[in-house]
């Protein structure tokens, strides 16, 4: 039976009142894209069936068509509950690829564009009293380049390091009723060293004049409140903490949060909970401090594909497990890789006490041009803002592998402009520009090398005191960055060591393969020690925790068996290293 993602979308913004419109849908392929002259919004039915959310390419979503699709149309008869009468009906979307087009009975309602980030329409004013539908058109065109796209295969087959697509729907789609005087949104701001934690709460205009309240509690136990009244869009409160648990690397002290809002007559108009955790990150020439502390990453890189539902995984169940497998591997934390994962993995991040990067799935976009940020930021503004509380993430990284296209060089103040951007947008973390190259202006220097001799891969970094760091994109194009000797270096790639374990030719990894399982594990030992043995390395992230598709160079295989025994990478992964002396 297939798992329809019944949970509850938005761990870190909860209301009480909502409902999950996952399911079967009507569906239909329209590649000529002549729905919308068509009137397809108008129908009473679409020509076929899909389960949703998983995405039409999928073995979960009943469809599995695989090829290009340039347009899609989803169709669902909805019912409001009677109990939400005089309330405002908001219809939420996690993640619709590419550009989406909402709407409700037959009436247009609004768009959105961009792959991987939430988004919401009010659709009070087009509801009837009976027989709701809402339809929704996703316009996906992967080969023009103009979209941020990840990982997904611009040809028909997947090959290399590229997968299969992901087109429409691949989250959950739900609807939650709220007053007119609602709490928007709330940035929260730890302050480990109070201890507090600083609110801004984002309302609409009708919440002028209403007071909102927020409840701190750890375990239960009431900690610190504060109360405010709205007096423009933005508010600002700071609750004080009468007792300090601190965010941890596999200890994660987590507090609970509820906000509260009355109106002037003291009605109560909005419930939210949420949580946080005290956690500060710091950088130093030396490395990466997690509440003052150096901490070492053992980072290893994920790519968030499943199987059976390509983007979307098969159940609540696997993401957490995909974080426990990890730790059970020896490491800390993770590169969200050419994606933007989707909350509920974040949520069981920050439960388990697990350090991940924040990246946008850049690939397939050309940023030679200047106009290409179009594409680019606001989507990604949307990821740092939907993002932002989570204490399990460390650090933002918006582009990764930034290549050349067509013989034409990366334009230069893309990277600047996003890096500016995320740094105003979020002062409390680090940002890379572009992991692994080609740097413009950064917080951390990365590289990415794919040596598999492991004496070798170690003398390639035996200088940087010196200012030398002899990664392979330096060797090939010495002009284009420089290390700067006051930023900390990261091995953010390395590895990708291919293991197959099916012994099939068409598997692919990086470099020459290894014959043996001792051969795997001594390379692997290899390369690892270089890295914890440099004193000038902040951390590592291996390519990768399980294999995708063909691409055979994980620990674990696709279906997240291990392909070894786990307590042989714990032990290596774990051992001290250099920077913690």
């Amino acid at each position: 039976m297939v798992d329809l993602r019944k949970e509850y979308p938005r761990p870190q913004f909860v209301r009480e009142s909502w409902v999950c419109l996952n399911g079967e849908w009507d569906f239909e392929i329209d590649n000529a894209e002549n729905g919308e002259s068509l009137k397809f919004f108008e129908r009473e039915a679409l020509n076929g069936k899909i389960t949703v959310p998983y995405c039409p390419e999928s073995k979960l979503s009943g469809v599995g068509h695989t090829d290009f699709m340039n347009c899609v149309w989803y169709r669902k008869a909805i019912e409001i509950p009677a109990e939400w009468a005089g309330k405002r009906v908001i219809l939420h979307f996690g993640a619709v690829d590419y550009k989406a087009k909402l709407y409700v009975n037959g009436k247009y309602v609004g768009s959105h564009r961009g792959g991987y980030t939430s988004f919401s329409f009010d659709i009070t004013e087009k509801l009837t009293e009976s027989g709701n539908y809402i339809t929704l058109c996703a316009i996906d065109h992967l080969r023009e380049h103009n979209q941020p796209s990840g990982k997904q295969s611009f040809l028909f087959h997947s090959h290399g390091c590229y997968y299969t697509r992901t087109t429409g729907i691949w989250q959950t789609v739900w609807m939650e009723a709220v007053d007119a005087k609602h709490v928007k949104n709330v940035k929260i701001y730890p302050d480990i060293t109070t201890p507090a934690a600083q609110l801004r709460i984002a309302t609409p205009e009708q919440a002028l004049g209403c007071t909102v309240k927020a409840i701190a509690s750890y375990k239960g136990k009431v900690v610190g409140s504060a109360e405010t009244v709205v007096h423009s869009r933005e508010s600002g409160m700071q609750i004080d903490l009468s007792e300090k648990h601190l965010w941890e690397v596999g200890e994660p002290e987590l507090y609970d949060l509820m906000l509260i809002m009355t109106d002037a007559a003291g009605n109560v108009t909005d419930t939210v909970t949420s949580y946080f955790g005290l956690r500060e990150v710091g950088l130093t020439k030396k490395g990466m401090t997690i509440n003052g502390k150096y901490v070492f990453g053992r980072w290893v890189l994920d790519q968030g594909f499943y199987p059976d539902g390509i983007y979307t995984a098969p159940s609540d169940e696997a993401l957490k497990n995909d974080i426990i497998y990890s730790m059970q591997l020896g490491f800390n934390g993770a590169r969200l890789h050419e994606k933007v994962f989707e909350p509920r993995f974040l949520y069981w991040a920050d439960q388990l006490g697990y350090l991940v990067w924040g990246e946008q799935a850049n690939w397939g976009l050309d940023i030679t041009e200047l106009s290409s940020i179009e594409h680019f930021l606001p989507e990604w503004m949307e990821a740092m803002e939907r993002d932002f509380n989570h204490p399990a993430l460390i650090g933002w990284c918006p582009f990764n592998e930034t290549w050349d296209r067509n013989g034409r060089k990366q334009n230069d103040m893309v990277l600047k402009i996003v890096y500016d951007v995320t740094k105003a947008t979020d002062p409390t973390r680090p940002v890379i520009d572009t992991s692994g190259n080609y740097h413009v202006a950064t917080d951390i220097f990365d590289v990415h090398d794919y040596e598999q001799d492991p004496e070798k891969f170690a003398a390639c970094y035996d200088k940087v005191s010196e200012g030398i760091v002899n990664d392979q994109i330096n060797r090939k194009t010495p002009n284009r960055q420089k290390y700067d000797t006051t930023l900390p270096l990261f091995m953010s790639e390395y590895g990708g060591i291919k293991w197959d374990v099916a012994q099939a030719s068409s598997g692919w990894g990086y470099g020459k393969s290894v014959v043996t399982e001792e051969e795997f594990i001594a390379r692997y030992r290899g390369l690892t020690d270089a890295l914890l043995d440099n004193e000038y390395m902040m951390g590592f992230c291996y390519t990768q925790l399980y294999d995708v598709e063909q691409e055979v160079n994980g620990l674990m295989t696709y279906e997240r068996k291990f392909k070894f025994d786990p307590k042989i990478f714990y032990e290596i992964n774990t051992r001290k290293a250099a920077i913690e002396d």
